[in-house]
């Protein structure tokens, strides 16, 4: 049967301040100009939310691939990387001049359909800019100086370009609207609003969450949430996505330094802080550096400088989420295939993303029982410093304040939350971004990427390539599958993948399946011999996993188990609320991208190669908690108590 042929675009010629470029019909005359380097301003247009297309996910597309000798499925669902026309080219701040038209016209929304002669700068585009930023600034109420986005605000930046030095139209002298309560973890402040709706487009299309919407029209317009409800109580997962993307301060994170600057300064206090990878691969973006440059052992230099008593590596209680949630997925898959007991257990949910956590609670709650118990690498290495270690060392947990450096807001969520708390104090105090580190460090006058290194402190100080990896999406599958497949076949899993690089479960589609077959079985490692008496059960198996980022695309696959399709046939599903996993984190330095969180992702992989421990169940650390104080093993009764929750328990 002939296949239909695809229908190519035409190619129209067009004329950009003197320069020819030849352009698919279709591509608007602000990606023209970027395609030979003209610089075009925009506030409203983002490289992650393409203005002049529209596009729907595509249906599951199948399609077999080969990887060493393994089989795996791939199935893809793009991303809504999109908006409407109704949200686009609302700044104005992209105009360029058309031959042949009378007024100016919004580069980012105007598609090229036939041969143009475009200038994007002249007398008239460069007085009309200034006076969008005019009229901009004559509705922004606040200090400049006071704002968490001074220095990083794309706002501030074009008018300093553009000469806007006073005010034609005038200022506020009070705020526009009520000012924001600042206990929310998503801090929204309408005085700073530029209508934009970037946060819409990034709520709804990117995320898929709705939370924000715009409110009334014309002078009276706005951005709102449902019923104007405050951030903590609108259905926002506090993911930051919005933040990430907002050109001004009008989004923020809630700021907690000024309480660890307290909480350090206090002599009576022990400050610990641990530090995820993800951030560790970003920070020096903050200070100038290029996109995944890694300063993991230059922060712990500076966070012992801005005076800090400890600093522990994530990576260890990413390693010990590792040996919790594969063992719990060993016992569901033992429960169903060999007990007989309900299929509804499985797939087992990954339980590590918060946004994601608060995600499922919203939207899909009937899925909640699909969850692992286990806390994140974030609330497991909070329990074990009030109780492990406070013990150890000899300490009063009452007088521990345990900090996380984290790439996520709703990180900070997930601290708050109240069943956090099962050693009889907050598992952690303040999570903070990378963002907020930033500023810390600064405060403290360190020039973060010229430090020394240092190294972790013990115990918890061993890193792991497998807990570097959670910062990358699939990395936390690539790490249960480096310990699950290796403690299931009694084999090294260098032997079924190349350098232990399960590069399947890699990449950024926005979501994919992945068959693999246990071909032979090994005899039952003693830290498991309470759970199961042997893997002769699994021989012959196809396990098949899932990875999913983006909650965009975490309602795509749960709509593809509803529907019986390829995922529900998944034994277990990695799922993150960011795109990209948390290096693309709502709490990483701005701005963000695709191009960005690559880079990131190399830096990640980079490191994970570069450690001789690449498995985690082979950190000492990890095996040395578990003879010493969790002594009955993974998901026995004393770490199921420190260390697992039971969300769907919650009303």
């Amino acid at each position: 049967m002939a296949q239909a042929k695809t229908e190519k675009k035409q190619q129209i010629p067009v004329v950009i301040d003197g320069k020819d470029i030849t352009v698919e019909e279709g591509t608007t005359v602000l990606e023209a100009a970027r395609m030979i380097g003209v610089h075009i301003p925009t506030l409203c247009h983002h490289d992650d939310l393409c203005a002049h297309t529209l596009k729907q996910g595509k249906a599951l597309d199948k399609k077999g691939k080969k990887a060493g000798d393994e089989t795996y499925k791939d199935l893809t669902l793009d991303h809504a990387t999109t908006g409407a026309a109704a949200t686009s080219g609302n700044c104005r701040m992209c105009i360029v001049e058309v031959e042949g038209q009378r007024t100016l016209q919004a580069s980012c929304i105007m598609p090229i359909d036939k041969p143009l002669k475009i200038r994007t700068t002249s007398a008239a585009i460069r007085h009309a800019r200034r006076n969008v930023l005019e009229l901009m600034m004559s509705e922004h109420f606040g200090d400049c100086t006071a704002c968490l986005r001074n220095g990083n605000c794309e706002l501030q930046k074009l008018c300093a370009e553009y000469g806007v030095r006073e005010d034609w139209f005038g200022r506020p002298v009070e705020p526009l609207y009520d000012m924001p309560d600042e206990r929310n973890i998503i801090v929204r402040d309408m005085n700073k609003c530029i209508m934009c709706r970037r946060c819409i487009k990034t709520c709804a299309l990117y995320q898929g969450v709705y939370a924000l919407t715009p409110d009334e029209k014309g002078e009276h317009s706005g951005i709102s949430t449902f019923m104007d409800k405050e951030m903590m109580e609108a259905w926002c997962i506090n993911c930051g996505q919005c933040v990430n993307r907002c050109p001004t301060g009008a989004l923020t994170e809630r700021d907690d330094t000024r309480e660890v600057w307290d909480a350090i300064e206090d002599p009576d206090k022990i400050v610990v802080i641990q530090t995820a990878p993800a951030p560790r691969a970003a920070i020096g973006e903050s200070f100038g550096c290029e996109p995944g440059t890694p300063l993991t052992f230059q922060l712990n230099t500076a966070l012992r400088r801005c005076g800090f008593d400890k600093v522990f590596d994530t990576t260890f209680s990413a390693d010990l989420t590792i040996m919790e949630e594969g063992t719990e997925l060993i016992k569901r898959l033992y429960a169903v295939l060999v007990n007989g007991e309900s299929a509804d257990a499985l797939p087992q949910f990954t339980s590590c993303s918060p946004g994601w956590i608060k995600f499922i609670e919203h939207f899909h709650p009937e899925y909640l029982p699909k969850l692992s118990s286990a806390k994140s690498p974030q609330q497991m290495m909070g329990a074990l410093v009030k109780t492990y270690l406070a013990e150890k060392n000899g300490w009063d947990p009452d007088k521990i304040v345990s900090v996380s450096l984290m790439p996520c807001t709703a990180k900070k969520f997930e601290a708050d939350r109240e069943e956090m708390d099962s050693s009889g104090f907050r598992d952690i105090d303040y999570a903070l971004t990378t963002r907020e580190v930033a500023r810390m460090i600064k405060q403290a006058g360190l020039d973060l990427p010229n430090l020394e290194k240092e190294e972790f402190d013990h115990p918890f100080g061993i890193p792991s390539g497998a807990g570097i990896i959670f910062a990358a999406t699939g990395g936390v599958m690539e790490a249960a599958l480096r310990t699950v497949l290796e403690i299931v076949t009694g084999d090294d899993v260098e032997n079924l993948f190349e350098n232990a690089n399960i590069t399947p479960v890699r990449g950024f589609e926005g979501a994919r399946v992945i068959e693999l077959p246990v071909e032979k079985v090994g005899p039952v490692p003693d830290i498991l011999k309470h759970l199961v008496p042997d893997f002769e059960w699994l021989k012959g198996a196809r396990l098949k996993v899932g990875v999913a980022h983006g909650t965009w695309n975490a309602t795509r696959v749960i709509e593809d188990i509803k529907a019986g399709g390829p995922f529900s046939e998944c034994h277990f599903i990695e799922f993150m609320a960011c795109p990209g996993g948390c290096l693309g984190g709502g709490g990483q330095p701005i701005p963000t991208s695709r191009e960005i969180r690559s880079a990131r992702a190399r830096a990640v992989y980079g490191e994970d190669m570069a450690y001789e421990l690449r498995k985690s169940h082979e950190n000492e650390d990890v095996l040395r908690v578990y003879r010493e104080f969790l002594t009955d093993g993974p998901c026995g009764h004393r770490s199921h108590e420190l260390l697992h929750t039971h969300y769907h328990s919650r009303k």
